[in-house]
């Protein structure tokens, strides 16, 4: 009865064993792109109103940056679009694919962080 048992339950084990580690890597997934979303968008934030032309090569360059840093393997095939949805206010949107434990399993991650432009302005202008 003994081994009856160990066969039956085994596979329910590794199962709930796998889904942990698959929600551990979605979970740090999710984070690694947030918090890159978040830095390329406070680079096009600080930088939109110098230059204008050239702060989505920036803000790309410190999300790819992020990316590489903290979770190259995790974060697969960043799809990293830059947006301005109102005239002064931009942003950064990631679009990524995680790693699965389970074979057939396709989960994206999405994380996006947008604000206004910061700009200079002169006392009592």
């Amino acid at each position: 009865m003994t081994a009856i048992e160990f066969v039956l339950l085994t596979p329910v084990l590794f199962f709930m064993i796998f889904a942990t580690v698959q929600f551990a890597l979605y979970f740090f997934a999710d984070h690694v792109a947030q918090a890159a979303a978040q830095a390329g968008a406070r680079t096009a934030r600080a930088t939109a109103d110098e230059n204008p032309g050239g702060w989505r090569g920036e803000a790309n360059d410190v999300v790819e940056d992020y990316i590489s840093q903290l979770g190259p393997e995790l974060v697969l095939g960043p799809d990293v679009k830059m947006v301005q949805p109102e005239q002064n206010t931009v942003g950064v949107e990631i679009t990524a694919h995680v790693p699965s434990v389970f074979p057939g399993l396709d989960l994206t991650v999405h994380a996006r962080s947008a604000g206004p432009v910061e700009r200079f302005v002169e006392e009592g202008g």
